[in-house]
């Protein structure tokens, strides 16, 4: 019988209790909660295993031994000793305005408080309560100290970065409640403090000098997140089955998952990547005959979505993000937000390769789920659109409804704010919106084809079809047909029993509106 995997909870003690597979991380755990450091801070992308680390952490420290039988922790010299457990998770329900962080925050606080063994003060505030429960527990704990298990520390106030003065209301308020740490650390066992971003002006930072950063400690680096050999380990026949129902055989359908799934990379200088845990999970728990690029519909980053400077997003070139300084990954200045740092702290964009010479950083997209989603959120931002219309058009191509798909590809050209900027406009000015849009429908897309009689300018190759475009600037779409075919750019796709569709699409040099486009299906 396969042992279930856990897709709809983070909570340690419920995995463990339900049998469901846990991929062990205790070992990396018994070395951070044993180290030199007790204060540590952590920042990974959403959906990436935060929170069942602050879990499965809350439980070690609660001396729950019995949910550790056959772990890595248990074959240590660990003592189960319980501990008085401050955790908190300021990733509660959503708010968009100081009003209802104001309602919420308290709340918040008190059940962290009361659940720890301590008491709360309604006549005085969240912060101050905060400050006397670590005092107070800490006194009762035998001379143990207190530890503190912070979520999500930074998600009230990037769901406020489109509003500045009350994200600098909600800063102040969290400033206070941090605070109570400073003249605290004695009293401090150990301290987790998890998040997406830095923001280096958050308290936090300042008042806890001997505060640990993790976020690309090559130690760490597979500490959230699969690697191979896990993957081996925990999933191996859930795997083989899903392969099976794909229609893959085991190495390709290996390679389909790398190529999807694993490209997350955070070790300065250690070049190991790993899975996205809950890509995996869902993609072989359903076992859909296809994978499913689940990282998107988990939710959008609040902290990019409320911070996208049009014009900065749209001139990067997402896959040669060069000579990045360590100090841009921090967030200093909320009202002056950069695009590369959101992107990368909110998982678009992850480490290529680390300079030492120059300590620098290369980025890059990580997979074929994350460019997928990066591909419709960069036309939606490009356009105004709306991803659902970008995700439409790109289904009608898929289905060959040409009529409806040439008809939204001449509103999205037309939509967009500015055209190429090269001064004399060739051909190549008016691919990357069309390869961005085949992209988004994660189909293999090839530009400049280097075939043995030339070049197609785009190729678009998918289980619905392979799709040829040729694109034309002040000549017709008959004329970029009878390239497709003069040349036989069909050649190497022929024998492979799909649809192979001719696409030719002519641009106007002034307007650089699309207007002319047909398509023709080979006769085979």
């Amino acid at each position: 019988m396969l042992q279930p995997i856990a897709i709809d909870t983070s909570d340690f003690p419920k995995i463990r209790r339900q049998g469901k597979i846990y991929v062990d991380k205790t070992g990396y755990f018994h070395k951070l909660i044993t180290g030199d450091s007790d204060c540590h801070f952590l920042a990974r992308p959403r959906r990436f295993g935060k929170s069942l680390m602050i879990s499965t952490l809350k439980a070690i420290f609660e001396g729950r031994r019995e949910l550790f039988d056959g772990l890595a922790i248990s074959k240590t010299d660990w003592k189960w000793e319980a501990y008085p457990v401050l955790y908190f998770n300021f990733g509660f329900a959503a708010r968009s305005f100081v009003d209802e962080f104001r309602c919420s925050f308290p709340i918040e606080v008190e059940r962290g408080i009361v659940a720890a063994g301590g008491s709360y003060n309604s006549s005085k505030s969240a912060s101050d309560n905060f400050g006397e429960a670590i005092q107070t527990l800490s006194a009762t704990s035998n001379g143990k100290g207190v530890v503190i298990l912070i979520d999500e520390y930074d998600d009230p106030v990037a769901r406020l970065l489109d509003k500045p003065d009350d994200a600098d209301i909600v800063r102040g308020m969290l400033a206070d409640f941090y605070g109570q740490m400073k003249d605290r650390t004695e009293d401090i066992r150990f301290l987790m403090i998890t998040g997406v971003s830095k923001f280096t002006k958050m308290s936090i930072f300042s008042a806890l000098s001997n505060l640990t950063n993790l976020s690309m400690n090559d130690q760490y680096a597979t500490m959230l997140g699969y690697t191979e050999s896990e993957l081996d380990q925990y999933f191996g026949e859930h795997m083989r089955l899903h392969a099976e129902r794909i229609g893959l055989s085991y190495d390709e359908y290996r390679a389909e998952l790398k190529r999807w799934f694993n490209g997350y990379r955070f070790g300065q200088t250690s070049p190991t990547t790993v899975y996205n845990p809950v890509s995996i999970g869902i993609n072989l728990s359903e076992r859909n005959p296809f994978f499913k690029a689940s990282w998107a519909e988990t939710g959008k980053a609040s902290m990019l979505m409320n911070s996208i400077k049009r014009d900065d997003f749209l001139s990067i070139d997402m896959d040669a993000v060069q000579d990045v300084d360590e100090m841009d990954f921090d967030v200093s200045d909320m009202r002056h937000l950069r695009a590369v740092p959101m992107l990368y702290q909110t998982g678009y964009l992850t480490i290529a390769n680390y300079d030492i010479a120059t300590r620098t950083y290369d980025l890059c997209v990580p997979d074929e789920e994350v460019r997928q989603d990066l591909a419709t959120l960069t036309l939606s931002v490009a356009t105004d659109l709306g991803s659902s219309s970008v995700t439409t058009l790109g289904k009608k191509l898929l289905r060959a409804k040409w009529d409806e798909f040439f008809t939204g590809l001449k509103a999205l050209y037309a939509a967009l704010p500015y055209g190429p900027k090269e001064k004399n406009i060739q051909e190549f000015s008016f691919e990357r919106s069309l390869y961005i849009l085949l992209k988004s429908q994660a189909v293999r897309c090839t530009t400049e084809d280097r075939q043995a009689n030339g070049q197609a300018d785009i190729v678009a190759d998918s289980p619905a079809g392979v799709f040829i475009f040729e694109l034309k600037v002040d000549e017709s779409a008959d004329e970029a047909l009878k390239q497709v075919k003069d040349k036989h750019y069909d050649a190497p796709y022929r024998g492979r029993n799909l649809p192979i569709w001719f696409i030719g699409l002519n641009f106007d040099r002034k307007t650089r509106h699309l207007l002319d486009a047909k398509a023709e299906r080979l006769q085979l």
